[in-house]
């Protein structure tokens, strides 16, 4: 069994003791730590789900996840409050319902940290590129059967994990607690005893580059080991479900509102399903008091995720015993008295959205985009490293445009080299992949 004390650890690895501060809890630190990094910056010019339009705000990475975090911090102060009148420990411990909603903010900051540019199907183009190009038939071999898991299966949540704990000066270093609670899926990439019954195995949370620090987070948190020999997977620290219903909550909700802005779903649906997920508390004469039908869905909207804000919460509150168990295993969401019309918004937004020509068009050009940059820079690196004799001056020329920190002259071996490579590329704006891909195919040159 996982206990609360342990679990919200502010040790952070390879430190010998807590950080702490007069006026800041060092979970705060950790909030104050993202906020100020340069990858969490980088999130204003990744795609949420459309590109960005001149026409009309929607939501980049940045703002989908700063809005996540408020809706986590509120999530874990509502949680919180109750768990520390139920564990009289924690009150003496001096822990209170403050440094719940810090953690989950914190860990709510940093959610989609990893994923690459284009929005989910970056991951399945690097994926992709892995799987087919005739360029990493040449590193396969020197991979072994889990690294090269990790690269055929790219995860965004393992690589905001590596993000997270890079060991130069880009390593933000974060308390056990807020990385414990960042992973949605504390387990490796291939498991011989995969148990396709828990969501916490549905995808991966950490490279092999990166196992040796997810077990002393596993081990600083308490968090309960699953499965037997050479498995590497643990439960969901108890926090991570909280961080994945406030993902959730903003995802479909606020996907909606701006399916609704880009005229893909009309007013009127979206004013129902907002409405529906209120339940008793829509009162549709009060919403035509409201002038103009933008001003009257972003209204609904607030109060959506305020309702969805309280049912998560009491879900968790109810299921904490089994949490802490380890014998929970679905998304807090799915739960929820407002479960069947969530999973209406899901199902519109997949039909009207997802599926719209804007944001295939946006996949198409990630393929060929991260698919382009991947090759030219590890067959540049592996060739350097492996056969010199095939280094060529287009090789060389290929190289000098990685940044210092991400030169791969220093990896020992070459899963590490194209982990490096990795780094870089799926680190990328939107609109910088795109103009260094131009770049380097020729279609566009820098202006002198």
């Amino acid at each position: 069994m996982m206990h609360w004390k342990q679990l919200l650890s502010a040790q952070r690895i390879d430190k010998k003791h807590p950080a702490s501060h007069a006026t800041r809890s060092a979970f705060e630190q950790d909030y104050d730590r993202i906020i100020f990094s340069y990858p969490f910056r980088r999130l204003q010019d990744k795609t949420q789900v459309f590109p960005l339009p001149k026409e009309d705000f929607v939501h980049t990475r940045l703002t989908h996840s700063l809005e996540v975090s408020s809706v986590g911090r509120s999530l874990g102060k509502r949680v919180g409050e109750a768990l520390v009148q139920r564990h009289k420990e924690l009150a003496e411990a001096e822990i209170s319902q403050y440094d719940f909603g810090a953690i989950v903010a914190a860990a709510s900051l940093t959610h989609d940290l990893g994923n690459p540019p284009f929005g989910h199907c970056g991951e399945a183009a690097i994926s992709d590129f892995f799987r087919n190009s005739s360029t990493a038939q040449l590193i396969r071999p020197h991979c072994n059967g889990k690294e090269w898991e990790d690269l055929t299966r790219f995860e965004g949540n393992a690589q905001g994990f590596r993000l997270l704990n890079k060991e130069n000066y880009q390593g933000l270093k974060l308390t056990s607690a807020t990385l414990a609670a960042f992973s949605k899926y504390p387990c490796e990439s291939y498991l011989k005893e995969k148990d396709s019954s828990r969501i916490s195995q549905k995808k991966y949370g950490f490279f092999q580059s990166e196992r040796r620090v997810f077990e002393q987070v596993a081990e600083a948190t308490g968090m309960l080991r699953l499965g037997r020999g050479e498995d590497a997977s643990w439960c969901r620290h108890p926090l991570a479900f909280l961080v994945e219903a406030a993902d959730d909550i903003c995802y479909h909700v606020i996907d909606l509102e701006d399916g609704c802005r880009m005229g893909l779903i009309s007013f009127e649906q979206t004013r129902d399903l907002l409405g529906a997920l209120l339940g008793s508390r829509y009162k549709p004469e009060k919403l035509e008091r409201i002038r103009g039908k933008n001003e009257k869905i972003s209204v609904l909207r607030a109060m959506a995720i305020g309702e969805l804000i309280e049912q998560a919460s009491a879900v968790f509150l109810e299921n904490e015993e089994d949490i802490l168990q380890g014998r929970f295993e679905e998304s807090l969401v799915d739960l929820v008295p407002a479960a069947k019309v969530m999973s209406d918004v899901k199902r519109i937004s997949v039909e009207k959205i997802y599926r719209s020509q804007v944001v295939l068009e946006t996949e198409i050009a990630g393929f060929e985009v991260l698919g382009g940059l991947l090759d030219a820079f590890i067959s540049a690196a592996y060739f350097k490293k492996v056969d010199p004799q095939a280094f060529s001056p287009r090789h060389r020329s290929t190289l000098r445009l990685l940044p210092e920190e991400y030169d791969p002259a220093g990896q020992e071996t070459v899963y590490e080299l194209a982990m490096s490579c990795l780094d870089y590329v799926s680190g990328l704006t939107d609109s910088h992949a795109v103009a260094l891909f131009r770049k380097i195919k020729g279609t566009a040159l820098p202006v002198l």
